[in-house]
């Protein structure tokens, strides 16, 4: 018997697969469970327009972040911190400090999650810093740390 699988079943398939199973696993514990439904022709056409609609939002979230990375990397972002001799900072520039002057500066309201630092800013000077817009997208922008 044919069925779409409505939720994630471990050693089955994901949502939305069309599978072959056993008449009497589907009539006893799948379909009353609500796991899956029949594979009548109306079923899989519905689950293939819902494929097909999650298809298009991906790419639109993905040529959104596109978007958002190619503006991120035209900015620089300039950070205000207290010294001490040498040049050394009190504590170090975190990614809560970045994402609250990317929202002062440039109006760019940014996750502190997403802001990834390869190694601590503990001094003055220009430093790379990746964005990660999209699981897939990231954007590198320069952050100045200056005196204040």
């Amino acid at each position: 018997m044919k069925v779409i699988i409505l939720e994630e079943v471990k050693k089955l398939g994901k949502k939305g697969d069309v599978i072959e199973v056993s008449e009497g696993y589907a009539r006893n514990f799948l379909l009353p469970r609500k796991l899956a439904v029949e594979a009548t022709a109306v079923n899989v056409n519905s689950i293939n327009q819902q494929k097909a609609s999650e298809a298009r939002k991906r790419q639109q979230a993905i040529d959104e972040a596109k978007l958002m990375a190619a503006q991120l990397s035209k900015l620089t972002v300039t950070i205000s911190v207290k010294t001490g001799e040498g040049g050394k900072l009190f504590g170090s520039v975190t990614g809560k400090d970045i994402a609250d002057a990317l929202a002062e500066q440039h109006n760019i309201e940014l996750d502190k999650r997403k802001i990834e630092i390869k190694d601590a800013i503990k001094g003055l000077g220009t430093y790379p810093v990746i964005i990660k817009v999209h699981p897939e997208i990231t954007s590198r922008i320069e952050v100045h740390i200056i005196a204040g």
